[in-house]
Parts: C-alpha cells; sequence; structure tokens
C-alpha cells in the first residue's frame, strides 16, 4: 500500500507556536496533579487507593485514559488505514470481561480492604502465591508498559529529528530518556489521586486531538458524501474498508467475532481484573458496587473513543490514497511504515499550533497509561513484598518507599522500550504483524496466561495451593515465550507443520491456550502436603 510521506520537505515541522501549545498542555498537567494532591499522603493507603473516595464517573475516565495509551492515537487509525474497522468488535470481549470483574473480582478485593489485589491471593492461599502473583504482574507490567513507553516515544523522536528519519535505536533512545524523566517526575507529584484527576484531563486533550484530526482532514474534501463513501466501500482491492463484523474463522486473523468474543474476554480479564495497574482504580472508589460500575462505565467509554480513532485512519486512507477526493490532495509517495500515517499528517499538513495539540493529545494518551504503571508497581511491590518484610515502620516511611519505587520502576520501564525497539523490527524480520496495536498488546501476554488462571481459580473455585499457583504463573510465562515466532528459528517451523500453524495463531488465542493450562494447573486438587 503506498503510504504518506509527502510534503516532508516543505512541512512547517513543530514550530514555536506548537511548542508554545505543548507547554501550556504540559503546564495544566503539572498544575492540575498539584492541585490534586494538596492533601499529604500520609499512608500508603492515601498514596496508593486516595483514601477510597474518588467518584466513579472520575475513576471511569481515568481507566479508559489508561487502557487506550499511545496504542490508540497510533495504533487505531493504523488499523484501519491499513485494514477497516473491525477492530470495534473487539469490545465485545471487554464488555463481558468487565460484568465478570464487576461482580466476580471486585467484590471480592473490597471484601478484604486490599491496597494490592494480589493480597487477596494471600487470604486465598498464603503469602507465597500472593508474592508470586505480584511478582508476575511486575514484570508483566514491565513488558507491556515498556512497550507502551517505546510507542510514545515514536512521535517525539519524529519531532526531535524529523518526520523523515528512520526510527532507529539511537534516535528512539533520545526520546525514551525524556518520556522517562517526564513520566517519573510527575508521578511523584501525588499518588494515586493526582494520576486520576489529571487522566480526567488527559482524556479530554486525546478525545479534542481526535476530533480536531477528523474535522480538518474531512474539511478539506471537495466530493460529495455518495463519492466518498464508495470510496471507502470499494477500498484498496475492493474490499470495503467499513466493515465492522469479521465472521472469518481462521484464527490467525486479527479482529474475527470469535476472537472478540473468546480471546479478548481472557485479555480483559487480565487487564482490569488481574493487572494492578487498572485494578487499582477500581480499589480507590468508596464501594464494590462504585467501584463496579467504574469498571463498567471505563469499558463503554472506550467503544466511542476508539471508534473515534478509527474513523481518523479511514480520513487519512482518503486523504492519501484518494486524493483526488479533496482540495489540493496530496500525492503520496510508497512507504513501508505505516505507524508514521497520523504522524506524518500530523507534522506536514496541520497548520501551526494545531500541530501542538495533536501531540499534546498523543502525549496525553501515552503518560496516563505509563505514569499510572509506575504507580501501580510501587504499590504492588511496597504492599507485597516490601511492608511484609519490614512490617514495623511507620506509614510515612512507606510512602517514601513508594516514591523511590516510581523512581525504579520508572528507570525499569525506559530500559525495557529501549529492547522493544529491537524485538518490533525481529517481528517485522519473521514477517509476523509489526502493527503497534497487535505489539503492544501481545506482550501483555507473557503474565496474563498465568494471572488469569490463578484468579479464576480463587475466585470460582475451591481448589488450588500456593505449588499450583507459583506453577501455574511460571508455566504461563514459558508457554507464552515458546509460542512467540522469533524463538523459534526458520528451519525448525519448516520442518513441524503443526508448529508453524501454532505459532501463526493470533496471540488472543495463543494467550487463551496458555491460559487453560495453566487453569488446569492451578485448579489442581490439593494434595496432603498442601493441606498441611
Amino acid at each position: 500500500m503506498a503510504l504518506p510521506s509527502a510534503h516532508l520537505a516543505e512541512s512547517t515541522g513543530f514550530g514555536a507556536l506548537d511548542w508554545s501549545v505543548l507547554s501550556v498542555y504540559l503546564g495544566i498537567i503539572v498544575a492540575s496533579g498539584v492541585w490534586f494532591s494538596r492533601k499529604k499522603q500520609q499512608s500508603t493507603d492515601d498514596y496508593f487507593r486516595g483514601s477510597g473516595k474518588l467518584p466513579a464517573w472520575a475513576v471511569a475516565v481515568s481507566i479508559v485514559a489508561t487502557s487506550l495509551s499511545a496504542a490508540t492515537f497510533l495504533g487505531v487509525p493504523e488499523s484501519s488505514y491499513t485494514g477497516d474497522l473491525t477492530y470495534i468488535i473487539t469490545n465485545l470481549g471487554m464488555i463481558i470481561a468487565s460484568v465478570i470483574i464487576a461482580f466476580v473480582f471486585i467484590p471480592a478485593f473490597y471484601r478484604y480492604k486490599v491496597s494490592s489485589i494480589y493480597e487477596y491471593l494471600e487470604h486465598r492461599f498464603s503469602p507465597g502465591a500472593s508474592k508470586a502473583a505480584s511478582g508476575a504482574f511486575l514484570l508483566g507490567r514491565l513488558l507491556a508498559s515498556g512497550a507502551r513507553l517505546y510507542l510514545i516515544a515514536i512521535p517525539l523522536t519524529m519531532i526531535l529529528f524529523g518526520a523523515e528519519r528512520e526510527l532507529s535505536l539511537s534516535t528512539i533512545a533520545v526520546s525514551i530518556a525524556v518520556i522517562t524523566a517526564v513520566g517519573i517526575l510527575y508521578t511523584l507529584i501525588g499518588g494515586i489521586t493526582s494520576v486520576v484527576w489529571t487522566d480526567v484531563v488527559q482524556y479530554a486533550v486525546l478525545v479534542g486531538a481526535g476530533a480536531t484530526a477528523v474535522v480538518l482532514i474531512l474539511s478539506r474534501l471537495d466530493a460529495p458524501a455518495a463519492e466518498v463513501m464508495q470510496a471507502l466501500q470499494t477500498g484498496n482491492s475492493g474490499e470495503s474498508k467499513l466493515r465492522v463484523v469479521d465472521l472469518n474463522t481462521d484464527l490467525s486473523k486479527d479482529f474475527t467475532v470469535l476472537t472478540a468474543i473468546f480471546g479478548f474476554t481472557i485479555l480483559g480479564l487480565g487487564s482490569y481484573g488481574t493487572d494492578q495497574d487498572l485494578a487499582q482504580r477500581m480499589l480507590t472508589c468508596k464501594d464494590a458496587k462504585a467501584g463496579a460500575r467504574s469498571v463498567i462505565g471505563g469499558i463503554l467509554l472506550g467503544i466511542p473513543t476508539v471508534l473515534l480513532f478509527l474513523v481518523v485512519g479511514l480520513a487519512l486512507w482518503l486523504f492519501y490514497n484518494r486524493p483526488e477526493l479533496f482540495v489540493d490532495g496530496a500525492s503520496p509517495v510508497p512507504e513501508d511504515d505505516a505507524r508514521k500515517v497520523f504522524l506524518v499528517y500530523i507534522m506536514s499538513e496541520m497548520p501551526s499550533g494545531v500541530t501542538g495539540l495533536m501531540v499534546a493529545g498523543l502525549f496525553a494518551a501515552g503518560l496516563s497509561s505509563v505514569n499510572s504503571a509506575m504507580n501501580a508497581m510501587s504499590a504492588a511491590f511496597v504492599t507485597d513484598f516490601y511492608r511484609s518484610a519490614l512490617p514495623n515502620k511507620s506509614p510515612e516511611h512507606y510512602v517514601r518507599v513508594g516514591r523511590l519505587g516510581v523512581i525504579v520502576f520508572g528507570v525499569l520501564l525506559g530500559l525495557f522500550a529501549l529492547l522493544c525497539v529491537v524485538w518490533q523490527q525481529a517481528d517485522r524480520e519473521h514477517q509476523q504483524s509489526s502493527e503497534l496495536l497487535n505489539f503492544a498488546l501481545g506482550v501483555m501476554g507473557f503474565a496474563y496466561a498465568g494471572l488469569v488462571a490463578v484468579f479464576l481459580t480463587a475466585l470460582l473455585t475451591k481448589r488450588g495451593s500456593t505449588r499450583s499457583v507459583i506453577l501455574s504463573i511460571l508455566t504461563g510465562f514459558v508457554l507464552i515465550y515458546l509460542l512467540q515466532p522469533t524463538t523459534w528459528a526458520n528451519e525448525t517451523r519448516e520442518r513441524f507443520a503443526f508448529l508453524d500453524t501454532l505459532l501463526d495463531l493470533h496471540f488472543t488465542w495463543k494467550l487463551c491456550i496458555a491460559s487453560g493450562i495453566c487453569f488446569a494447573i492451578a485448579s489442581a486438587p490439593r494434595g496432603k502436603r498442601d493441606a498441611d
């Protein structure tokens, strides 16, 4: 497909007015963080749970702001630009997952008044089970949020080095360092309370940027609506770009109905029910009912938000592939990197000032997810490891350790983001899907395979033990690793046809397979040794 790189030479780039707009955005975020964290955090309950006083609607907005991330801003337009609207159907699985979490997971968490959701496993099994699950979260969140940090570094690299410059390890490393530093400083301001309330602000910026992009692109149309719709319905090779439902039974396809109902339900359970990053927000409400409303509301709010950015991708496809429909439409130059499509338009076609707003929207999406990950990882570490090892320290001491944890985990996220540059390049060389959405979501499977199995065992059965929990979590990491195409040499794949078929499955089916095996392990009957 012809991808845009036109007008780069004539691009106004990122000018003084754009930097001013971005500076105002960053100033508002910092000011709002300081304002909402005026109350001194005297305990970990204040710092990590907001004392359970945050309103459900604000938590719902924070949930959707965090879950979307830079993958939404960049990856969703990329998905509809290169494909169609079928990504929206994945919300079927997320809705199913949110209902299960609202009525099964959240009441159990509130019943035991946990600060870290892995404390529940301590009540259900033992401290060893809790630490194993928390450790899995820390490693899994490091992988997933490191990938998100990598995604937000892409546009900053284009701003600093030019949109025509190749995205290399050396150029992206500079951007990762800058974003990591900003994220650490912002997260230290006031714990989860400031994170949630500034997420509300950042969500408004994100949606405003997406809506502005749609209006600006479509305002340049110079063709009747019927002709525009006809262009979208015929697409590139006669395949409609307006398709929403894909009934294909090929399990290697990205966003089919089967994938949505099964694969994304498991992914949703992992993301919202077993991941401290998002589940932590639901613990900031006054009770379980409010927490349940927040997760369901967050999922539902995410649907029109994702649709908005899918429309951005369609508008970009029209602009670059059907220039005759536009006033002074661009003539695309062939290029192989669809990751840049929205960014190239922002940098080369948008007026000064609006470019700054678009980049602010991107940073709003990226920083909200990265910052919350730092806070959640620190919360899990302090609650599940540090406080149990040193139980007699003052509340203020644990808050100081929590702040130090934010710094340490922020640095670790930056280091893994560097690894992601090499990782995604390897996927591209193995001819696997290199779309940002699949890459960012697929990384999460390492921890989720075991965690989903363990929590379902704990909540739905009376079986399992500390040993089965630990074995299940370890098995999850191993299985997902073995299901990565980069794990196997091409010669091995060619020798064993079944292996090639297995590795070609969409990542959500790999997650389903791994989670099923892990559940069988986690729910094994307790032996005499376990009972003792």
